[in-house]
């Protein structure tokens, strides 16, 4: 009888954990990431947000956690959440530990949410979007500046392997 209530129990932990919306992981290391995005032709989504911001979580709600969880955006675009709480750091694309409001600092962010679009530098691909106040339009403005931040990293990859083949080889 204990094995069934066991296998039972697990049943319904796992069909619960199935059910719970993903979550944008949080951003460690932005170097890795880059790479990550980079070596798979996807750009780098960077989302501003802080825990005590209501439109953050209404960003995560009705836009981010439906984007991740649709598998869509998989090919496209890396997602990492940039927290801008007190105590907060981060590994910045030079490799150094920061804290993640002198990261905000960099790119002139003062407002969350803020989405950046980055390569594997950290240079801005697409124009950002600063804040959030219309739902329903606001998954328009995010894939016209995915599509624009993807082509970029696909058109910078591109030129760089042109200019690897234009290269003589060395004898």
């Amino acid at each position: 009888m204990r094995w069934i209530g066991a296998i039972l129990g697990l049943a319904l932990a796992a069909a619960a954990a199935a059910g719970e919306p993903p979550r944008v992981p949080v951003a460690e290391d932005l170097a890795a990431a880059g790479r990550a995005a980079e070596g798979s032709g996807r750009a780098l989504m960077l989302v501003f947000s802080a825990s005590d911001c209501g439109y953050c979580h209404v960003l995560d709600r009705e836009i981010l956690e439906p984007m991740l969880r649709s598998g869509e955006y998989d090919g496209t675009v890396l997602i990492r959440k940039v927290l801008l709480d007190p105590g907060e750091s981060v590994r910045d694309f030079g490799g150094r530990e920061v804290e993640t409001h002198r990261l905000a600092d960099r790119y002139g962010v003062f407002v969350t949410p803020t989405v950046l679009f980055v390569d594997a530098a950290g240079r801005e691909l697409a124009p950002r979007l600063v804040g959030i106040n219309t739902v329903e339009l606001y998954g328009g403005y995010m894939d016209e500046a995915i599509a624009q931040a993807v082509a970029r990293v696909r058109g910078r990859d591109r030129l760089a392997h042109r200019a690897d083949e234009a290269e003589p080889a060395a004898d």
